[in-house]
C-alpha cells in the first residue's frame, strides 16, 4: 500500500546522535514531489533528497500514503523523546497538498510541546487524510489508513481530529491496534471534545485572575469563534458561569442552535474578531490570527482550543507588545490529549485521574505568564521554552523512542 523510500539520517532535535527514518512515498504534494525523477544525475537526485529533508523542519519521520478508496495521507512524527508519538487524525478537503502537509507538520510539533508542558511521557504526531471532491470516506479509505499507522509498529497512535469520528476510528481499529480515542463500548475513552472543553474554560478563568485577581465569569464579555465539538461544550461551561457570549461559526445553523442554548449574540465570524470583549476564544480551524488582524483585535484575552490559532510565532510577540495576554494553545487545549494518553495506564483508562490532571492547566497556564513576565518574553516563547527544557531533561537519558518488540 505505501510506496516510499527511506534514508538513515541523524536526528536534527537536540543534536541527537542517533539516526532514524524518514520516508517519501508516492502521494506527496506539490512542494515535496512523488520520488526524485528517475533520469535526473546523482547530483540532482541529492538536491532533491535535501530539499525533502529540509521540508521536514526537524521531524524524525514523515510518511506519505497512497492506498485503496482513494486513500491520500500524510503522518508527521516530529518526535519520540519522551515516548511514542501520538495525534489526531485529520480528513479535510485542503486547499491543496502544501496546505496539508504544512498542516501536519505545525500540529505535530505543537502536539510535543503540549505533550511536554503537560508533563506527559508522550511524542508529538500528526496525520492528514487529504479529502475534497472525488473522495468518499468510505470503509476501504479508512482500512487503507489504519494499515498506514500499523506498518509504523507503534511508534504513531492516531486518535480523533477534525473530519474523523470515533465510529470512524472504530473502522481504522481493524487494521491497526495502535488507534485510541474509541467510544467507551469499544474500550476507548469516549469523544475528547468534552475534557478539552472544560479544561479551556479553567484557562479562561486562570487568565482573567491573572489580570483581574478574579476568575469569576459573571458579566465577563466573551467572543467565541466556532462552536463545534468544543466550542459548544465551553460555550456551556461559561454562559453556567454568567459570561454574556457572542458567538460565530460558518454553519449559521450550528451557531444559533448554541446562542438560543445559552444566551448568546451570533454575528459573522469577520465582526467577531473585531469585537471590544474580555476574551476572545477561536475553537474552529487554525490560523486566524495573523499580521494584519493582531493590530485590530480589541480584546484584553486570547484563549481557546483551537490548534495553532497563530500564522507566526512573531504573533505572539505583537500580542505582547499589544498588551494581549495569550494562553498557548498547546497548553490550554491539553486535556482532551490527556484523556486520550490515559487509555495507556497499565492499569487502564480512570476518567477521574483525568479530572484530577485539569487543575495542572490553570497552574501551568500562571507558571507560563510568570516566566514571559520574567523574562520579557511572549507567552508562547515562555511555553515553548518550558516545553524544550523537558525535552532537553530526558535527551540526557534517551534520544529515540522504539516500539518494545524493535528494541
Amino acid at each position: 500500500m505505501c510506496c516510499g523510500t527511506s534514508w538513515t539520517r541523524r536526528c536534527s532535535h537536540l543534536d541527537c546522535s542517533r539516526p532514524n527514518k524518514f520516508s517519501a512515498g508516492r502521494a506527496g504534494g506539490s512542494r515535496l514531489k512523488a520520488g526524485p525523477p528517475a533520469r535526473l544525475s546523482l547530483d540532482g537526485i541529492l538536491g532533491w533528497v535535501m530539499s525533502v529533508f529540509k521540508e521536514m523542519d526537524g521531524h524524525e519521520q514523515v510518511l506519505f500514503s497512497s492506498g485503496p478508496g482513494g486513500l491520500r495521507c500524510v503522518i508527521a512524527i516530529h518526535s519520540t523523546l519522551l515516548g511514542p508519538a501520538l495525534g489526531g487524525v485529520r480528513y479535510l478537503p485542503y486547499r491543496d497538498d502544501d496546505q496539508a502537509i504544512d498542516d501536519a507538520l505545525r500540529l505535530s510539533r505543537a502536539m510535543t510541546y503540549k505533550a511536554a508542558c503537560a508533563g506527559l511521557d508522550i511524542g508529538g504526531g500528526k496525520a492528514v487524510i487529504f479529502g475534497g471532491a472525488g473522495v468518499e470516506k468510505s470503509e476501504t479509505l479508512l482500512r487503507a489508513f489504519g494499515q498506514a499507522v500499523e506498518s509504523l509498529s507503534g511508534r504513531f497512535i492516531a486518535a480523533c481530529d477534525m473530519g474523523i469520528t470515533t465510529a470512524d476510528l472504530r473502522v481504522m481499529r481493524k487494521e491497526s491496534q495502535w488507534i485510541r480515542g474509541l467510544d467507551v463500548e469499544e474500550g476507548g475513552s469516549g469523544e475528547s471534545g468534552a475534557m478539552t472543553a472544560y479544561g479551556v474554560s479553567l484557562g479562561i478563568r486562570a487568565c482573567l485572575k491573572y489580570l483581574d485577581g478574579s476568575d469569576s465569569l459573571e458579566g465577563r464579555l466573551i467572543a467565541i469563534d466556532g462552536v463545534g465539538k468544543v466550542g459548544a461544550r465551553l460555550a456551556a461551561h461559561l454562559a453556567d458561569g454568567g459570561a454574556r457570549l457572542t458567538v460565530a461559526d460558518i454553519d449559521q445553523e450550528k451557531a444559533e442552535r448554541v446562542a438560543e442554548a445559552c444566551g448568546a449574540e451570533v454575528v459573522s465570524r469577520e465582526k467577531l474578531y473585531l469585537l471590544n470583549v474580555d476574551v476572545l476564544s477561536p475553537n474552529a480551524i487554525g490560523n486566524v490570527i495573523d499580521a494584519d488582524l493582531v493590530e485590530n483585535l480589541r480584546c484584553r484575552i486570547v484563549a481557546g482550543g483551537a490548534n495553532n490559532q497563530l500564522t507566526a510565532p512573531v504573533i505572539a510577540d505583537r500580542l505582547a507588545a499589544r498588551g494581549i495576554l495569550y494562553a498557548p494553545d498547546f497548553v490550554i487545549n491539553a486535556l482532551g490529549l490527556i484523556q486520550v494518553v490515559d487509555e495507556l495506564h497499565p492499569a487502564g483508562h480512570d476518567m477521574n485521574r483525568v479530572r484530577q490532571r485539569a487543575e495542572m492547566i490553570p497552574e501551568r497556564l500562571v507558571e507560563i505568564f510568570t516566566r514571559a513576565n520574567n523574562l520579557n518574553i511572549s507567552t508562547a516563547g515562555a511555553a515553548t521554552s518550558m516545553a524544550r527544557d523537558r525535552l532537553a531533561a530526558v535527551w540526557r537519558v534517551r534520544s529515540f523512542w522504539l516500539p518494545p518488540q524493535c528494541k
